[in-house]
Formats: C-alpha cells, sequence, structure tokens
C-alpha cells in the first residue's frame, strides 16, 4: 500500500471494518495548519469504493461508493458520541495523525492508494454525486450544514451572512440557497461579487471594508469562514437582535469580541467543527438530491505541493481534488 509515496504495511479488515478503494481526497484549509505544526488533521475528505469488508459488517457491500471525513473512531460512549455528535468527542480519533485504536499505528489519512475504516464511521455518498465534486462534502460540506440545521436557519425566508467566499463559503452559499434561504456574500474583496451573484446564485454581496454597506442589520445568522485576522465587531452588527453568528474558519490568533453587541442585541456566538457522523449522512443525502457538489480542481499527487502553494495563496476556486486512483496511472495536472 502507498502511503505518503512510501509503502506501507496492509492489514486485513477485522470484523467491523471495511476496506476501501481510494478515488479521491480533497486537500482542505485544515492541510496548511498542518504543515505549518499548528494542527494535526490532514487529508480527511476522502471517497472511495468499497473492495473489502469484514464479516460483521452489514452496512456497505463491495462495490459501494463511500466518504470517510476527519474522524475514524471515537469512545462510542460519552454524550457527545450518544447523542450523534461525535466530532465532539474528547477521544476522536483524527483521520491522520491519530492512533488507530485496532492496532496502535498511526492514522495515515486518504493520500493512501486503500484505507481500513471501522464500519460506523464511513457515509454512502449518492450515485447522483460525481465522486471528485463530494469529496469536500466530507469536511466543507458537512462544516457548514451542520451548524445550518442545529441552529435551526435552514428555513426558508431566514438570512444569512456569509463571510468569505472560498471553500467553506461557496458550500454555505450552495447549502443556504437549497435551503430556501436568502443568502448574502461578504467579503473584502470587491471583485467577487460577480463570482457570488451570477455563478454561485447568493442574493446579495457586501463589501466589508465599506461602511455604508455594512449597516443591513437584518441577518438572522452569519457564517465567519475566514481564517485570516480579522474584525468581528462589524460582523456582529449585521446581525438583527438574537441572531446567531457561528465561527468556522480559525485564525491564529484570538478574535476580539464586543460584548456590548452581545449583551445588547442578545447576540450569540458558537463554534462549530464539522458534525456526527449521521449528521454527515444527512447532508451528503441532502446533497444528492439538490445536485450540491463542490466546485473542484481536480490535480495528480505529482501536484500537491503546488495545489498547497496555490492555495496559501487563496488560488484556487474553490477546492484542490487530489486524483489518488489515477494518480497510480499518471498525471491528471
Amino acid at each position: 500500500m502507498e502511503q505518503g509515496g512510501k509503502k506501507g504495511r496492509l492489514r486485513a479488515p477485522l470484523p467491523v471494518q471495511l476496506l476501501k478503494k481510494v478515488l479521491f481526497c480533497g486537500i482542505c484549509h485544515a492541510d496548511l495548519h498542518v504543515i505549518k505544526n499548528e494542527w494535526h488533521n490532514a487529508m480527511h475528505e476522502i471517497v472511495g469504493v468499497v473492495t473489502d469488508i469484514g464479516p460483521s459488517v452489514t452496512k456497505f457491500k463491495a462495490g459501494d461508493t463511500v466518504g470517510v471525513g476527519y474522524y475514524v473512531d471515537s469512545c462510542r460512549s460519552c454524550d457527545s458520541c450518544s447523542n450523534g455528535y461525535e466530532s465532539y468527542c474528547p477521544k476522536l480519533v483524527p483521520t491522520s495523525n491519530g492512533v488507530d485504536s485496532s492496532d496502535g499505528s498511526i492514522t495515515k489519512g486518504g493520500f493512501s492508494d486503500v484505507l481500513v475504516v471501522i464500519q460506523d464511521y464511513v457515509v454512502r455518498v449518492p450515485e447522483s454525486l460525481s465522486p471528485d465534486g463530494a469529496a469536500p462534502l466530507l469536511c466543507a460540506g458537512i462544516t457548514v450544514f451542520s451548524p445550518m440545521v442545529r441552529f435551526g436557519l435552514n428555513v426558508p425566508g431566514k438570512h444569512l451572512g456569509v463571510v468569505g467566499l472560498g471553500g467553506l463559503g461557496h458550500m454555505a452559499v450552495k447549502f443556504g440557497k437549497a435551503f430556501g434561504m436568502k443568502v448574502t456574500v461578504i467579503s473584502t474583496s470587491p471583485g467577487k461579487r460577480e463570482e457570488a451573484l451570477d455563478r454561485l446564485g447568493a442574493d446579495a454581496f457586501l463589501v466589508s471594508r465599506d461602511p455604508e454597506q455594512m449597516k443591513v442589520f437584518t441577518m438572522d445568522g452569519i457564517f465567519d469562514t475566514v481564517s485570516a485576522e480579522h474584525p468581528v465587531a462589524p460582523l456582529l452588527e449585521l446581525l438583527k437582535p438574537m441572531g446567531q453568528m457561528v465561527v468556522l474558519g480559525v485564525p491564529v490568533k484570538p478574535l476580539e469580541v464586543p460584548a456590548f453587541s452581545l449583551v445588547a442585541g442578545g447576540k450569540r456566538m458558537a463554534g462549530s467543527p464539522g458534525g456526527g457522523i449521521g449528521e454527515c449522512q444527512a447532508m451528503l443525502d441532502f446533497a444528492g438530491e439538490h445536485g450540491i457538489t463542490a466546485d473542484v480542481e481536480v490535480v495528480g499527487m505529482d501536484y500537491v505541493n503546488t495545489a498547497i502553494q496555490r492555495l496559501e495563496r487563496n488560488d484556487v476556486r474553490y477546492r484542490f481534488v487530489v486524483d489518488i486512483a489515477g494518480s497510480n496511472l499518471g498525471t491528471v495536472a
């Protein structure tokens, strides 16, 4: 088995595990944090095909197209796991740089020919979705879908502000519109107006550096997807009383939050790291029904370093996806 360019030992799946041939793996912004030694979980937007199953596997069969997100195990007994929110488990096992509970090996992520995964941490990818476009849904898609549903924002006519138009932001626009919401994109770049309105279908566009444009005060929710340092106070002012701001991007430096705006307006701030397995399956089913995939640029393994450099420059619309299976035959970039 090839793992990160080196031969790795391949073991047969245990009774509740399945063997999955990896087809595509997205490059997430979190991968940049791993490279900078800020986080430790990369290569976690993975779509592949089941090739073998353990004798106790009941949820999948050989030939099924499946996905694996940013974790491959959890304790299965804490409050979070018991309530379907495995992503909050304190003993979460990340898809890469985690410790595999079955044999103590280090999990290696999606830049591998194959993965052996516990069936309970695998989701089914609808046949209507292209596998390359579906790969980023395993992180970017669930990261925006989960808080939309959990905070009750997925209601037709609700007004959602999306801060930043990157991998997370463009997925928030797509899911928001599919739920029937009014979606306003908020960006520092006026040049993204046409992209947001004409191509992605957003209803409105605000330039965050223009104080006059930032006097809306009508938003039910705001999804802040920006990972760079930026002011939060003007964004909170866009919310109507008792509005909800969800922080999805993770700047290295702490955010400065104006307490008065929260208190006076009864506004709320929360973070969201992704979602549980059940939520992820619901997200994929919804995406399949509405034809939602990420906008991707498919590249080969020999292009990964260049793709990382371009991602750091924000030079991608909107997600790089590595053709793992095709890379074994030759470059696609």
